[in-house]
């Protein structure tokens, strides 16, 4: 039964993680036809209804819809964060950037949560943290080196992709405070932040789309991206024996992510670009072994919940 259940959640982590790889390719096949908050209003629209789908399957819609006066307050906080503020800057990095600079880049948003972790959480940063965050972000400079010699994008571009990180660190710190069901969590988060994405993309852009096939890949963006993969993760790491186990299957993602990249987008794949990644991917293997030297390894979900931007 045990192995059976394990089996499970390495299907389930497995299916996440692969969904989670082909969505830096989605976004600029998407950026083609729409703008960043023409992309950012219809993806987290389509988002919002399948996690409204979702709870309701599960028979947790009502009581997601009646949270606390406090817990209202809090959702619409992170409403704010994500999905508003935190996707309207990675799109916009997406825009001005190559797919293979933007992913990487935002992908260290785990060693900024570790970072961030020690005054809001009052966690400790170890010598191996530390060490993490030097390597992470020796990635960083390799990644944006590249991306400078070989014409790839903009500074601003790299600047909006770490800011996506630095956001997107800064609502998982905030999120491990709340001991709500975090299926619920979010669908509150998208029902706030939605709003926000339509008035702010009625504003500065048009809701008509003059492609109307580019909604396919908003659409994409907000069912795998923002609502499934995540589902599909928190499942295998409720189902696995060990979170670290299905945790550490995160780190295939964004190779599989560049081979997306290359056959999809049709972008050539820089070799400063793979050895930049190797250094912020190994980053985060030094990272994930100092929290399970630590005994941290199996408490929570943050440690995985994003990997795909």
């Amino acid at each position: 039964m045990a192995v059976a259940r394990q089996v499970r959640a390495y299907a389930l982590g497995v299916s996440a993680v692969a969904l989670w790889s082909t969505v830096a390719s989605a976004f600029k096949v998407a950026l083609r036809g729409l703008d960043p908050a023409q992309l950012l209003f219809y993806a987290s629209l389509t988002s919002l209804l399948v996690l409204g789908g979702t709870l309701a399957a599960r028979g947790k819609l009502r009581e997601a819809l009646r949270p606390s006066g406090p817990e209202l307050a809090r959702s619409a906080a992170r409403g704010f964060l994500n999905p508003f503020l935190y996707y309207l800057v990675l799109f916009r990095a997406y825009d001005l950037l190559p797919a293979q600079v933007a992913q990487p880049l935002n992908y260290t948003w785990a060693v900024v949560l570790a970072v961030l972790s020690v005054p809001v959480l009052r966690q400790r940063l170890s010598a191996r943290d530390a060490a993490a965050c030097v390597i992470a972000y020796l990635g960083v400079v390799v990644v944006s080196l590249g991306r400078a010699n070989g014409g790839g994008g903009s500074a601003g571009g790299v600047a909006l992709a770490l800011g996506s990180a630095f956001i997107w660190a800064s609502y998982w710190v905030w999120s491990t405070l709340d001991r709500r069901d975090p299926v619920s969590t979010l669908f509150l988060s998208f029902l706030f932040g939605t709003p926000l994405a339509l008035l702010w993309c009625a504003s500065v852009s048009t809701l008509r789309v003059a492609a109307p096939g580019a909604l396919l890949g908003a659409a994409y963006v907000g069912v795998v991206e923002m609502s499934v993969a995540f589902v599909l993760w928190l499942s295998a790491l409720r189902l696995s024996t060990s979170a670290a186990r299905i945790g550490n299957l995160v780190f295939l993602s964004p190779f599989l992510s560049l081979l997306l990249i290359r056959l999809v987008v049709g972008e050539t794949i820089r070799p400063s670009t793979v050895a930049g990644l190797v250094l912020i991917v190994g980053g985060l293997v030094v990272q994930g072994a100092s929290r399970l030297r630590r005994g941290e390894g199996d408490g929570g979900t943050t440690g995985g919940d994003h990997v795909g931007g």
